[in-house]
């Protein structure tokens, strides 16, 4: 007589567990169904910003691809070519012969190559120093909004535009050894003899390294400009307040913040007077008695006129490394700046 009120009592006790339960039930069936509906949405959206960033690469490469395959065809196609050729002995027409390093042995413990090899780095340092210096002063002076900026510009910087055999030219036509030649004729006036420039041993590399300057100062100026043009205006502002004039506030101010773009000018400048070549080779040749030899020059000499194809290479490749650690070297002492 007691056992059913006793299921009863058990039963009525048991009924909100089991309610809680099959509620507890129910929402956990509805999350993991709402979880793999999300979840194979998340998907499906995953998928779709895959397919439409693919297609922004994919439509970049296409447009790129016309001028990659040139510059590949061009550039290192004829490097890969170059860096093979420095190991062997070519020989047109009889097959190459595999020499290992000999021809950088050659080209080391040959005194031309060692006596181009100075002129070479004499030249990068007087055209990288002389070109960022007269392009800075440029700059400070052409720097600022006024509309007739843009003309000035315009005519200085056509120096760099302008083709290297109309430049060549030009400048043999003012260092004309003559007594009224054009330089010479402006320096009578002061009462300074006439010079023979690029016919002269003594003077014909400083002669061609002016011209280099003349020619890289513009380019290294519209980079100054731009670099002058991001500095914060407030920066000048407070130096003044402080009482800083002119030299102080471009010392502190100016010259802080364009570090990145010194740094990016010295190696663009580094590498432009390494790889001079069209200067000499239309002003001097290499001349007189060797005296403006690079090693650009000498490399084209020994490959087309003496046929030394594989110390030519090696040579090249000579002057490579060095353009590739000299580019890295500014690349560590950037990343040290902004560290």
């Amino acid at each position: 007589m007691t056992a059913a009120p006793v299921r009863e009592g058990a039963t009525a006790a048991a009924r909100p567990a089991r309610r809680r339960w099959a509620r507890w039930g129910g929402r956990a069936r509805r999350g993991d169904s709402a979880g793999r509906g999300g979840t194979a949405g998340g998907s499906g959206q995953g998928r779709g910003r895959a397919r439409a960033r693919w297609a922004r690469h994919a439509s970049a490469w296409l447009w790129l691809a016309p001028a990659l395959i040139l510059f590949a065809l061009f550039k290192f196609v004829p490097m890969a070519r170059a860096i093979s050729m420095s190991f062997k002995e070519v020989r047109p027409y009889l097959g190459d012969r595999w020499v290992g390093l000999d021809n950088y042995r050659a080209v080391v413990d040959d005194d031309a190559f060692r006596a181009a090899a100075g002129h070479t780095v004499v030249l990068a340092l007087g055209e990288t120093v002389g070109s960022i210096v007269v392009g800075l002063i440029l700059a400070l002076l052409l720097e600022g909004s006024a509309r007739h900026l843009w003309f000035v510009r315009t005519a200085v910087f056509l120096p760099t535009v302008t083709a290297m055999a109309v430049v060549a030219a030009l400048w043999r036509v003012i260092y004309y050894p003559a007594p009224d030649g054009a330089l010479n004729s402006v320096l009578g006036w002061v009462g300074l003899g006439p010079g023979n420039y690029l016919d002269s041993p003594h003077s014909s590399l400083w002669s061609v390294m002016a011209v280099g300057i003349w020619r890289g100062a513009p380019y290294d100026m519209m980079i100054f400009i731009a670099g002058l043009a991001g500095v914060d205006r407030t920066l000048y502002e407070a130096a003044a307040a402080d009482g800083a004039g002119p030299l102080r506030r471009l010392w502190h101010v100016a010259f802080p913040a364009m570090r990145p773009v010194f740094t990016i000018v010295v190696t663009l400048a580094a590498i432009r007077g390494l790889r001079v070549f069209t200067e000499i080779f239309l002003l001097t040749n290499g001349g007189p008695n060797g005296s403006t030899e690079v090693v650009m020059t000498l490399v084209y000499k020994l490959g087309l006129e003496r046929n030394e194809l594989g110390i030519a290479s090696a040579g090249s490749m000579l002057l490579l490394v060095g353009t590739i650690v000299l580019t890295l070297l500014a690349q560590l002492l950037r990343r040290g700046n902004h560290k």
